[in-house]
């Protein structure tokens, strides 16, 4: 279980950088085609924006993985070890509940979707949509991944702020 999981991460963290290399390339090539071509790239803002999109949903899980998201730790800090235990196993709980509604929902529009795509570029719906429906249920096995380890501990995460 532990080796799947982990060779998830890479193909996350491998294809967020790709997604990232995209939306960098993306507005760059419109840029070149315009400016010294002069032959604009027809959907490249459409292209840019879904990148974006694949991006921010599928990196969300590797950000939960590395303790990025926010947490007010600072505030949770303050409190008693215990009752610190316990509200990070309880928003843990929901944002597994959370990320879990999302993904449900998204699957279940694809479905009611399937004929449908987008304007510009012509995108089946299922496409445009499936970056958030992977997304939502990364973050939710994510999110249980920290509240094993919760469990697992018994007790509350250390303050973890990441300055990158």
């Amino acid at each position: 279980m532990t080796r799947l999981l982990e060779l998830i991460r890479a193909s996350v963290r491998g294809l967020s950088v790709f997604l990232l290399l995209m939306l960098i390339l993306t507005p760059l090539a419109q840029i070149v085609m315009r400016g010294v071509f002069g032959v604009p790239m027809s959907g490249a803002e459409e292209l840019a924006r879904y990148f974006l999109i694949c991006l921010s949903f599928l990196a969300a899980s590797y950000v939960t993985r590395d303790g990025g998201q926010i947490c007010m730790e600072e505030l949770q800090a303050m409190l008693p070890e215990k009752l610190r235990w316990l509200i990070q196993m309880l928003i843990e709980f929901l944002g597994i509940v959370f990320f879990g509604s999302i993904c449900v929902a998204s699957i279940v529009t694809i479905s009611r979707n399937l004929e449908n795509q987008t304007a510009t570029l012509e995108m089946p719906f299922y496409i445009f949509m499936a970056p958030l429906a992977l997304g939502m249920f990364l973050l939710a096995l994510e999110t249980l991944m920290v509240l094993i380890h919760l469990v697992q501990t018994g007790r509350a995460n250390d303050k973890t702020t990441n300055l990158t």
